[in-house]
Parts: C-alpha cells; structure tokens; sequence
C-alpha cells in the first residue's frame, strides 16, 4: 500500500525549525515567565519588604499631617502632591519594579533565547477569520489547555487550603498579639504560603513548558515529500547539480588533454591514482603538478600518456600522496622531491636527456 504523501510523520529539520524561530514560532510558557516572577518578587521582598514598608508608611504619615505641603487648600500645593507621590513610588517601590522586570525579561530569554522579529505583528486575514476563531475555540488543543489551567487551579487551591488549614491555629492566635506583632506573625505566614505556591506553580510551569516544546514539534513535523522538497533547496537541483558536474568533467579532460603530452612523466597506484610531473630547470624551482585524475580520469591520464609517449611510473606512496596534498600547477613539496628526483633521472636516463636538467 503507497504510504500517504500528505501524512507528517517526519520530525522537523534544522533548516524548518530556524525559519520557524525567525517567524517567531518559539516554545515558550507564559506560566514560567510568570512563576519565576513571582518567585523574585518573594526573595526582593525579603530583602527589602521593610523597606518598601517602611516607604510607604510614611507616605501615609505625611498625606495624613499634610506635611507635603505649606498649606493643602492650595492648587500650587495639591500639585505637589503629585510629585511627592512620585517620588515616595520611585524610591520604595520602584526598585522592586526594576528588578522584576529584570527577572521577567531573564524568564523569557531563557526560554526562547535572544530572538528579534516583528513577523508574529504582521496582520494576517486569517488571524481574524471568525470561522477559525471558533473552530481554535472548540478544538481540541483548546480543550486541553483548558483542562489544564482547570487542573492548575484546583491544585493550586488544594495546597492553599491545606496550608491555611494547617496554619489556622496561629492564625487564631494573632488576635491575641499586638498590632506590630501581629503583622510580622502575618506576613511569616503570607511567606510560608507564598513559597509553597510558588514552588507549585514553578513545577507546573516547567511541565507546561515541556509541553509547548512537544507541541511546537508536533506542529512543525513535515511529510516526506516535505523533506525531499527542502533537500533540493538546500544542495540544488539534482538535475542542475549533474549537469555542473559534466560541464566540470569536460573541463577536466580538456586540461588533462593539453598538460599531460608536454608532461615528462606521470606516477601512478597503478590504476586508482596519476599524477603527471613536469620538470623545466631554466623556469622551475622545483617539479611541478601539471595534471592528476582518480579513477577514470585516472584511466585517461594513463591513455593519453601512452599515446603520447610519456613514460609512465608506477609508486603507489608517491602517487597517493602527490594526489592528497599537491594541487594541479603547484610545486611538489621538499619532503617529495628525493622520491621525485629519482623518477624523474630514471626516466631522463631512459629517454636519452641530461640528467643535469633534472
């Protein structure tokens, strides 16, 4: 049976799961970003709740006595209250601003890392189709979603419950105590509370992220012919690539036409590898490449020298390693050329030319 060209059972390439980040489609978990807020704002409150407090105290302080001001009745004076109002939010509670959206800002970069795009605002007809608006409503990833923030909510009130619960003796007893007393005990409390909500929230924030990165997955799966269609985008028509190839071959075999007659001559494996030398004292410092060829050019290098007269030398090291590490019209290099120097008398002997041109 013909597997179903349409059907994504591929995972998603490097290449679809980049395109898919610049169009801003990243997983990310909203309830993260917010839990590890919530969590910075527990600690800076620690730290610095008395302050804050303590600022806001005596802003209290000050409205009430009217010590803001010469006299209230004032307009000059009424708008003063503006600035001392600023100025008490920008010196109590302002740091504590700062730093969260510092802690909310690491959240996020964290999840999606440094991304810049303004693709997800491009205005889209789609994104305001009624009749997909409802059919995302009534879907079945809505349905899940809301399932989940249900689930959520009841555990996050079943952990609330039981700690009040657990707590409301002391609760009871801060009747009993002092004012100042009774709003430390409160706020020790509101802390314990706190930390255990946050530490729920934090674990079902890391489950929902887990999940986003599943379901970003899921969604970018692609189907085979998917998979073919990107693969001749990224190396090229298949078509366009043999026929770049041939045209490449031609070239070979002319260059290969032409160097290897005046070459003087060419070493081999004997059949994987030919490389042809030449040798010109008057103009070379050293024997140079003039062609070289593995497999069939090769073979041909092998038949035009025959044809040609060019002696023909088998050293399988030689020619293997004249073949890996020296490029066509480069000079053999120093650790070759005693290996070289005997061809090349060898064959000058055989040929009848001087041995002192070598």
């Amino acid at each position: 049976m013909a597997e179903s060209g349409g059907e994504k059972t591929e995972d998603p390439t490097p290449r679809r799961l980049t395109e898919a980040r610049q169009d801003g489609n990243v997983a990310k978990s909203t309830d993260l970003a917010a839990a590890v807020i919530l969590l910075g704002a527990i600690v800076v409150l620690a730290i610095i709740g008395r302050q804050v407090i303590g600022g806001l105290m005596r802003s209290i302080e000050v409205f009430a006595t009217s010590a803001h001001a010469a006299n209230p009745t004032r307009a000059d004076d009424i708008r003063e209250l503006g600035d001392f109002a600023a100025y008490i939010l920008a010196t109590s509670i302002g740091p504590l601003i700062i730093v969260l959206f510092a802690i909310g800002a690491l959240a996020m970069l964290g999840q999606v890392g440094f991304l810049v795009t303004l693709k997800p605002l491009t205005p889209k007809l789609s994104k305001i189709s009624p009749l997909k608006g409802a059919k995302n409503l009534f879907s079945a990833r809505s349905m899940v979603r809301l399932l989940m923030s249900l689930g959520k909510i009841a555990l996050i009130a079943a952990v609330a419950i039981v700690t009040i619960l657990q707590d409301m003796p002391l609760i009871i007893h801060i009747a009993e105590l002092s004012p100042r007393q009774a709003f430390a005990a409160s706020a020790e409390l509101m802390f314990a509370l706190a930390i255990k909500l946050v530490v729920v929230l934090i674990i079902l924030a890391i489950i929902d992220y887990a999940y986003q990165r599943y379901q970003r997955t899921q969604d970018l799966k692609m189907t085979k012919q998917d998979v073919k269609e990107e693969l001749k985008r990224m190396e090229g028509d298949p078509l366009v690539k043999q026929r770049r190839a041939r045209v490449a071959r031609q070239l070979a075999m002319q260059r290969i036409a032409a160097a290897v007659p005046q070459a003087d001559v060419v070493v081999t494996n004997p059949t994987h590898f030919a490389v042809a030398l030449k040798y010109d004292s008057a103009t070379m410092r050293a024997p140079k490449v003039v062609a070289k060829g593995a497999d069939f050019l090769a073979l041909r290098i092998r038949q035009i020298a025959t044809a040609n007269d060019v002696p023909i030398v088998e050293r399988p090291p030689l020619a293997r390693a004249l073949y890996a590490a020296v490029e066509i019209d480069q000079e053999v290099p120093g650790e070759h050329y005693a290996a070289v120097a005997e061809i090349l008398a060898y064959v000058y002997r055989v040929s009848g030319k001087e041995v002192a041109a070598a």
